[in-house]
C-alpha cells in the first residue's frame, strides 16, 4: 500500500501502482469524467500513469491552469494528426501549449496553407476527436527513436532527438499519429469538443534565421462549443478595447519611426491622463511618509557594475555612451534603485531615521528586441512609479504590509478588484541566476510570505520568478475581460545594501546594514495605462479623464455663453473643451460619444436665457437641465477620490 496526500490535507491508502484516474474514480465518477491530468509531487503526469510510492496528488481539470495546458498540448497533437491525414508527407517541428491555446510548427513542403484551409482542418480535428483515441505513452531507446523518424523522413524530430539523453525519451500515440513528446496528455481525444484555428505565421526552425522557415499554425480548443463561442466573442471585444487602437482614436499617445521604435510620444490628452495618475499616487505617498527625489537619466558604468545590473543586463541593454574623456562610459538608466542607494549614502543615518522612503517617477531604458515591442505594454523607454524604502530588519514586515495597503488602495481607486498576489521566489535548482547569500534570501522570502499571509492576500507561489537580487510579491490583476496582467510589485532586498555598503548607526552605537524594499504600485506608467485603457475600454473614471466635459453650442450665437461656462468650470479644476465646429448638434453628440467624453453640455437659446445647461452623460443619455453650479457640484462630488 502507498499513502496519497490530497490538496485538502487528507491522506488515503491505495495499492501500489494506482493511477490518478483510479484515485479520481474512488472519490466520484463525476470528478473522474473531468480529470485531464494530475500533479504528482509537483510534476504533471498523465492520469493513467501508475504511482509507485507515497505521493502528494492534485487532480487537474479544465479549471486548473496546468490542466488546461495539458489539454491544449494534447490538442496540438490532434491538430498534427489531422494535418498528416490531409497533407501526407508533412513534417513536424514542435507543438507546445501557450497561454491562449497552442501552435504547431509544420513543414508542408511545396504546399502553402492559408486561413482559407482552416475550416477543412478544423472539421478533420473534430472528426478525429470523436474517435476518443487514447493518448498512449511509450518509453523508447534513443536508437529506436532515431530509427522511427529516419524511416518517416522527419529531420526536425531527428534534430530534437540528438540532444536528448538515452533512457529519457518517450513517444505518445493517439489514433494514427505518433510524436516525440515527454507529455503529459489528457486521457483521450473525446474531451476535445470545439476547435478554432486562429492564425498562420512563419517561424524559423529553432528560432534560427539561418534555418528553414516553417509554417506555424495557432489554434485553440474547448471542452464545450459554448465556451468557444464565448472565447471568440471575447477576442472581438478585446480588439475593440485594444489600447493601440483606442490610444490613437482618443489621441493619447503615438509612436514615430524617426524618434525610435518602442519610445512613446505622449500627446496632450495622454499627458493629462498620466499626470492625473502621478498626482494621485504622489498625494497618497506624501500621506505615507515618502520623500520625492529626482535622478538623472544616465549613470556611470561603475554604478551599474556595483549594483549588478551591468553583469545581468549589460549585453542586452542600450550600448555605452562614450564621453570625450578616454575610457569614460555612461549608460541609459535601466533601473532607479542604484541611484537611490547613492542618495541614501549622502549623509550618516541613525536607527532613529529609519525607515527612509525615497520615491521617484523615474524613466528607465531597456533595449527590447523589435519583435517583442507591443504598444505601451512592451517599450524601450518607460517610467516607473519607483520607491525604495531603507529600513531596519525589525521594520521589514511592517513596512512591507504598508506597501501592500498602498497597492490595494491604488487598485481600488481604479476598479481593479480581481487580483492574485504572486509570491515570486528563487529557483532552488539554479541559484547561479541570483546574487546574494542563502541566508539573506531565506530572510527576504520569509518576510514576504509572512506579510502576505497576515494581510490575508489570495496568493500563489512561483519558483524561478524572483528578481536577480531578491524575491518579490507581484500583483496579477484580471481585467474586465478576464485577462491576467502583472501590475504592482514589491521586492525585499538584502543584497544591494551590501553591494553599496549602506549603513546606519544602531542603538548599540555599531554600524548595521539596512534592508531595502523596492515597490512600484503601477509597475510602469506605460504598461499601467495600456491595461487601464483596455480594462475600461477608454471610459476612464471621471477624476482621471483628460476631458471631463465638452460644451456643444447649438449655433455660433451661443459660443460666448459656452466660453463663460467653460471658464467657470475650469476655475473649479474641471477640465474640458468647446466644440466650435459648424456641425449639426446630432453630429456633435455622436462625435463626443465616440471620443468617450464623460459629460456633454448642450447650450442653446433656452439655456443661455435661463443660465442653464442641458446635460448628457456618455453611455447613459439625457440627464435634463440644471444650473452650472448644480452641474459643478455633481462633478466635484463624483471626482472626489
Amino acid at each position: 500500500m502507498i499513502s496519497i496526500t490530497l490538496p485538502d490535507g487528507s491522506v488515503r491508502e491505495y495499492d501500489k501502482g494506482i493511477t490518478s484516474m483510479q484515485i479520481a474514480l474512488s472519490i466520484s465518477e463525476g470528478l473522474a469524467r473531468n480529470v485531464l491530468a494530475a500533479e504528482v509531487n509537483g510534476e504533471v503526469w498523465d492520469a493513467s500513469r501508475p504511482i509507485e510510492e507515497d505521493s502528494s496528488v492534485k487532480l487537474l481539470t479544465w479549471n486548473d491552469a496546468k490542466g488546461k495546458s495539458t489539454y491544449w498540448h494534447s490538442s496540438a497533437h490532434l491538430l498534427a494528426e489531422a494535418l498528416e491525414a490531409l497533407y501526407p508527407g508533412t513534417k513536424f517541428g514542435i507543438g507546445p501549449a501557450i497561454e491562449t491555446g497552442f501552435y504547431y510548427d509544420v513543414d508542408f513542403g511545396d504546399t502553402t496553407i492559408s486561413s482559407d484551409d482552416f475550416k477543412k482542418i478544423e472539421d478533420k480535428v473534430i472528426e478525429l476527436a470523436k474517435t476518443k483515441s487514447e493518448y498512449i505513452r511509450k518509453p523508447v531507446s534513443k536508437a529506436d527513436a532515431i530509427a522511427y523518424f529516419t524511416d518517416k523522413g522527419d529531420e526536425y524530430k531527428l534534430d530534437l532527438i540528438k540532444d536528448l539523453p538515452d533512457g529519457g525519451i518517450t513517444f505518445y500515440t493517439q489514433g494514427n499519429f505518433t510524436d516525440l513528446c515527454r507529455g503529459p496528455h489528457i486521457p483521450n481525444t473525446g474531451a476535445i469538443k470545439a476547435v478554432k484555428l486562429m492564425s498562420v505565421a512563419g517561424a524559423y526552425w529553432r528560432g534560427d534565421e539561418s534555418r528553414k522557415q516553417l509554417t506555424r499554425i495557432y489554434g485553440v480548443t474547448f471542452p464545450k462549443a459554448s465556451e468557444l463561442t464565448d472565447y471568440l466573442h471575447l477576442i472581438e471585444e478585446a480588439k475593440k478595447r485594444d489600447h493601440r487602437k483606442l490610444g490613437k482614436e482618443l489621441e493619447l499617445f503615438a509612436f514615430s519611426e524617426k524618434v525610435g521604435m518602442g519610445l512613446p510620444l505622449w500627446l496632450p490628452k495622454g499627458t493629462a491622463l498620466r499626470e492625473r495618475l502621478t498626482n494621485f499616487l504622489q498625494k497618497a505617498q506624501v500621506k505615507s511618509g515618502y520623500e520625492q527625489v529626482i535622478t538623472p537619466h544616465i549613470g556611470h558604468k561603475n554604478l551599474y557594475v556595483t549594483s549588478g545590473h551591468y553583469e545581468k543586463y549589460g549585453a542586452d541593454s542600450f550600448q555605452p555612451i562614450k564621453t570625450p574623456q578616454e575610457g569614460e562610459e555612461f549608460f541609459l538608466k535601466p533601473m532607479n534603485c542604484p541611484h537611490h542607494c547613492e542618495i541614501y549614502k549622502t549623509k550618516p543615518r541613525s536607527y532613529k531615521d529609519l525607515p527612509v522612503r525615497l520615491a521617484e517617477f523615474g524613466t528607465v531604458y531597456r533595449y527590447e528586441q523589435s519583435g517583442e515591442l507591443h504598444g505601451l505594454t512592451r517599450v524601450r523607454g518607460f517610467t516607473q512609479d519607483d520607491a525604495h524604502l531603507f529600513c531596519r530588519p525589525d521594520q521589514v514586515k511592517e513596512e512591507f504590509k504598508k506597501v501592500i495597503d498602498l497597492v490595494l488602495y491604488v487598485f481600488g481607486a481604479l476598479g481593479f478588484d480581481n487580483y492574485t498576489a504572486q509570491v515570486s521566489l528563487r529557483d532552488p535548482n539554479n541559484k547561479t541566476k541570483y546574487i546574494g547569500t542563502d541566508d539573506n534570501w531565506a530572510l527576504a522570502e520569509s518576510a514576504i510570505i509572512e506579510a502576505a499571509a497576515e494581510k490575508n492576500l489570495p496568493t500563489v507561489v512561483e519558483y524561478g520568478e524572483a528578481a536577480f537580487y531578491g524575491p518579490k510579491l507581484d500583483f496579477m490583476v484580471k481585467d474586465a475581460l478576464g485577462r491576467k496582467w502583472q501590475l504592482g510589485t514589491i521586492q525585499v532586498d538584502y543584497n544591494l545594501p551590501e553591494r553599496f555598503e549602506l549603513e546606519y548607526t544602531g542603538s548599540d552605537n555599531q554600524k548595521h546594514r539596512p534592508v531595502m524594499i523596492h515597490r512600484a504600485p503601477f509597475g510602469s506608467l506605460e504598461r499601467f495605462v495600456a491595461v487601464l485603457i483596455e480594462h475600461c475600454a477608454g471610459n476612464f473614471p471621471l477624476w482621471l479623464s483628460p476631458e471631463q466635459f465638452i460644451i456643444l453650442p447649438i449655433s455660433e450665437k451661443y459660443e460666448e455663453y459656452a466660453k463663460k461656462l467653460s471658464d467657470e468650470l475650469k476655475d473649479s479644476d474641471i477640465c474640458g473643451l468647446i466644440d466650435f465646429r459648424d456641425e449639426k448638434i446630432g453630429r456633435k453628440i455622436r462625435d463626443a460619444e465616440v471620443k468617450k467624453i464623460p459629460y456633454m453640455l448642450i447650450v442653446g437659446e433656452k439655456e443661455a436665457a435661463e443660465g442653464l445647461v442641458s446635460v448628457r452623460k456618455h453611455g447613459t443619455g439625457d440627464l435634463g437641465s440644471m444650473s452650472i453650479e448644480e452641474f459643478k457640484q455633481q462633478i466635484i462630488k463624483e471626482i472626489t477620490v
